[in-house]
């Protein structure tokens, strides 16, 4: 039986991934912490969308920012969520392209 705080966990979870951005974040946290400046640069956006991005995630419960000194290193909150991006990447889905455009084309499934 599904309860409301799984619903809303998948839910967190489904807006975090709605977001190229914030999925490509995940998925380079997924392989270790990092500073904001290295994930700017890595993802190749803005410190300030950066920042925007990750206090997204940190909201819906995916990422934790832990202090080193003046800084702040970020992580996955969990490491089951590595894993579960790990199993959605390892999906093989049919999708008919006409139907559901890349994410960043802006089109909607039919």
């Amino acid at each position: 039986m599904d309860t409301l705080a799984h619903t809303d966990a998948l839910t967190r979870f489904g807006y975090a991934l709605s977001d190229a951005t914030r999925t490509r974040i995940l998925l380079r946290l997924r392989t270790g912490p990092s500073y904001p400046s290295e994930l700017a640069e890595t993802i190749g956006v803005s410190r300030q969308i950066l920042s925007n991005h990750l206090a997204c995630l940190r909201g819906c419960g995916l990422v934790v920012a832990v202090p080193e000194g003046r800084r702040s290193r970020y992580e996955l909150a969990d490491s089951r969520i590595g894993h579960a991006l790990d199993d959605l990447i390892g999906l093989v889905l049919a999708v008919d392209p006409a139907c559901c455009p890349a994410s960043e084309s802006g089109g909607e499934c039919c």
